[in-house]
């Protein structure tokens, strides 16, 4: 019998929603030491082999009536599912499920999910429909809340929690050192690590990245090194990047667990991260981070530690992206409190998130 099934975008060698699973099951197992998951992966046997759980294939919705039917509890989240931004197919499909398993008569919970932008007529209706028809509803940010108001889901109690990755503990710095040394990274040089995803084929960032990772080598002598999140898409433009630049920048080729992506980011003097959760892998470690916008979850996670991006993908420039990291690099050696503090009441918030998941289940 699984007591939770967890709808995600998972299975996909994404680093990101990978940590986000990671994390969830570490604060529900915390609590709950017996309980037992069932994932609904993209690749199960990847997901029991990666996070020691049960898992389902997406599309396999006989079996996943199945283990709906058996559980206590629908998860759906976290991440960003309820969108239409990059696809309104994805929405439709979470949305399925958890019509699935209120026509099981199982509670549903939204997990920390980041909602929005929801765009079409439909999506919008559809919602209203089935958004008003679960049982919890935490969200990551201020902003999803508003979407949540505006998409009038009013039913079902929210609570503004945070990303589920922010409850996790930072790891040893030791396996990303080890890492590190296997490309030429080990030494007394700052360290400075960059995130990227591509966008649209947009060529612009690609060139105000590289510009602006050739200065961080000739003024501040630092070493420069690419970290892919999702693997491969990201080694791609990685590459691509370290291949416009005059100075020699390493590129991590490999894909990696959450633990050793948490220890690499660990081991920075700085990160520039695109990818939403480098980000927040920057805050669980206690690095200083310059986000670069293209989606507006990334504007809403800064905010909520009491940042601002330096651009978004089209407004970017090398010259503005200096001037944030000289900022940074005069500051790095001295710890921001308030930051720190905003983070320490986020890691209490991502942690409710689980807490109110099981308090589901005993009702």
């Amino acid at each position: 019998m699984s007591d939770i099934v967890v709808s995600g975008y998972y299975g996909f060698a994404n680093a990101g929603d990978e940590a986000m699973l990671a994390a969830m099951i570490e604060a529900l197992t915390d609590i709950e030491p017996n309980i037992k998951i069932t994932v609904i992966s993209g690749n199960p046997e990847d997901t029991r082999h990666r996070h020691g759980v049960a898992a389902v294939y997406r599309l396999n919705y006989p079996e996943i009536a199945k283990v709906l039917a058996q559980s206590q509890l629908l998860i759906s989240g976290g991440g960003s599912l309820l969108q239409d931004v990059t696809s309104d197919r994805s929405l439709y499909y979470y949305l399925s499920i958890m019509m699935l398993a209120k026509k099981l008569g199982k509670p549903v919970m939204l997990y920390a999910q980041g909602i929005g932008p929801v765009r079409g007529a439909l999506a919008q209706g559809a919602m209203r429909y089935i958004g008003n028809m679960v049982d919890l509803i935490t969200v990551r940010d201020e902003g999803s809340y508003e979407e949540l108001k505006r998409l009038k889901v009013t039913a079902p109690p929210v609570h503004i929690t945070a990303d589920p990755v922010l409850a996790m503990h930072p790891v040893d710095k030791a396996i990303g050192r080890s890492i590190l040394k296997q490309y030429g990274q080990e030494g007394v040089a700052p360290l400075i690590g960059i995130s990227v995803r591509e966008w649209k084929d947009w060529g612009h960032f690609k060139q105000v990245m590289g510009h602006a990772a050739d200065k961080m080598i000739e003024e501040l002598g630092a070493k420069v090194v690419f970290i892919p999140m999702q693997w491969p898409d990201d080694l791609d433009v990685s590459e691509k990047i370290a291949g416009r630049m005059k100075n020699k920048a390493s590129v991590l080729p490999s894909e990696y667990t959450t633990s050793e992506l948490l220890s690499l980011v660990g081991n920075l003097d700085l990160l520039i991260g695109i990818r939403l959760h480098a980000l927040i892998f920057a805050a669980v470690m206690h690095v200083p981070m310059a986000g670069i916008s293209y989606d507006p979850k990334i504007d809403r996670f800064l905010e909520t530690i009491g940042e601002k991006h330096v651009g978004t993908l089209k407004t970017v420039t090398a010259d503005n992206l200096m001037v944030r990291i000289r900022e940074m690099w005069d500051e790095r050696k001295q710890p921001n409190r308030e930051r720190e503090d905003r983070i320490t009441i986020l890691r209490n918030k991502a942690f409710l998130n689980a807490e109110l998941a099981l308090s589901l289940i005993k009702k």
